[in-house]
């Protein structure tokens, strides 16, 4: 029989390659899947995909490879067909790796929504980008509030994160700061889960979206899916919503999925309006017009505060920003540089010289990163190295620029302040307007 089946191998980064697995390939005879391969996450290759989870057509087990030994993995196991299955690629990286795939002999195949969609009984809203770094996040918790406050109880759905234990991370559930800990987060997980704990609002992720989805519509009223990366959703929308970015413009019709996105959204959110020249909005706007012209468009800003302006006025700054907005989102600056500038830092210190192990290497694999220690968290060694990192560093203060504070899960040594964000509808429509229009007229019940 195996000899008949279709040999697969399917390339992700701890995400949406489990997922395509699980809801298409996992019981489907047809197929045979013979590996994953891992990138843009430090770590997650050499592990199994367990036999717990993959099913009773693999009672051993999937490997998992790094997406370096691709080529010599379609030669060696005799593939038939690569999956492509992560998120936030340029189309020009995307095609050479379908380039690679189909010179290697094998056919190259991106997933669509109606093989990976799982339909909910509970009236789903999405929340999806273009690019990672937008805003997905901040849009989320504005959704849930309006929610909240229309008397609506609402659980948020995350995009996964499994970097560890995959059998214990098949269904997690966050509610309380401790459940942080119970589920040995790693930063760049708490900095999805904390924000929603924090408003109030539970919130599921893990490994198999269809044993998460049944367990989060026992206490939904409204399942709001909060994106990954610029990923599209694992769930049929009952609304889309999607965040562009007007600092990144063009981004949003040359990325992959993120183009699918904004094809797919009922509103398109431009948000950080208020930090963007009008060039790159107006270039945002173009594209939305030509790509999805019936999508109603709100207008966005996401405004700063900090905790304590006076640590930064006339200081040289180690600005600490999220790790994947730098690395495979690709931008050079974020809200800690906003608040650097607004609040008279004298200087952005370079954190190059000052980097050991784990965070030299991001800098070597993201040359462009600028005078920003990107927040890289996902294991005790890289959380280690960010501490020692900043210890090191030669500076007066610290500017914290990602979504969790990070006092909280390392030791910084040198004075320190936090920025904050929310987002802020500019004019009408807002997303409370739409909202309340949505279930008032029955698109949404």
């Amino acid at each position: 029989m195996s000899d008949e089946r279709i040999r697969v191998i399917i390339m992700g980064a701890a995400g949406r390659d489990f997922h395509n697995f699980n809801v298409y390939y996992r019981d489907n005879p047809a197929y045979e899947v013979v590996a994953f391969t891992a990138t843009q996450i430090p770590d997650i290759d050499g592990r199994k995909y367990p036999a717990e989870l993959a099913g009773v057509l693999y009672p051993e087990g999937i490997p998992i490879y790094s997406e370096d030994d691709l080529e010599e993995l379609i030669d060696e196991m005799d593939i038939d067909e690569v999956v492509f299955a992560y998120s936030d690629v340029s189309y020009d990286t995307l095609m050479h790796k379908a380039a690679l795939v189909n010179a290697a002999g094998a056919d190259f195949r991106m997933m669509g929504a109606k093989r990976t969609m799982l339909k909910s009984e509970k009236p789903v809203i999405a929340v999806c980008a273009v690019r990672t770094g937008c805003g997905k996040s901040q849009t989320t918790r504005r959704m849930c509030d309006i929610l909240k406050a229309q008397g609506k109880k609402v659980v948020a759905i995350r995009h996964p994160m499994p970097y560890g234990d995959l059998v214990k991370q098949k269904v997690q559930r966050f509610a309380t700061l401790e459940d942080l800990k119970k589920h040995d987060c790693t930063i760049e997980e708490m900095e999805e889960y904390e924000p929603h704990i924090m408003n109030g609002t539970v919130v599921y992720a893990g490994v198999d979206y269809e044993a998460i989805l049944q367990e989060a519509e026992k206490e939904a009223d409204v399942i709001v899916w909060d994106g990954g990366n610029n990923d599209m959703p694992f769930y049929i929308p009952d609304m889309m919503i999607t965040v562009v970015d007007p600092h990144r413009p063009g981004h949003e019709i040359s990325y992959y999925p993120g183009e699918t996105n904004l094809m797919m959204a009922d509103v398109v959110v431009i948000n950080k309006m208020d930090t963007a020249n009008m060039e790159g909005i107006q270039e945002v706007r173009d594209s939305i017009d030509w790509v999805n012209p019936e999508a109603i468009v709100i207008d966005a800003a996401s405004p700063i505060y900090v905790d304590n302006p006076d640590v930064i006025r006339d200081a040289r700054v180690l600005v600490v920003e999220d790790g994947p907005t730098l690395t495979h989102g690709e931008m050079t600056y974020g809200a800690g540089v906003v608040a650097a500038d607004k609040f008279g830092a004298a200087e952005l210190v370079d954190p190059r010289p000052f980097t050991v192990g784990k965070i030299t290497e991001t800098f070597e694999k993201y040359e462009d990163i600028g005078d920003l220690l990107p927040a890289m968290g996902y294991g005790e060694e890289q959380m280690k190295d960010l501490e020692t990192t900043i210890a090191n560093a030669d500076c007066d203060a610290v500017i914290i620029g990602t979504p969790i504070d990070l006092r909280r899960v390392i030791k910084i040594d040198k004075p320190s302040t936090r920025v904050l964000y929310k987002l802020q509808e500019i004019g009408e429509p807002t997303l409370e307007t739409i909202i309340t229009n949505a279930f008032k007229t029955g698109l949404m019940k």
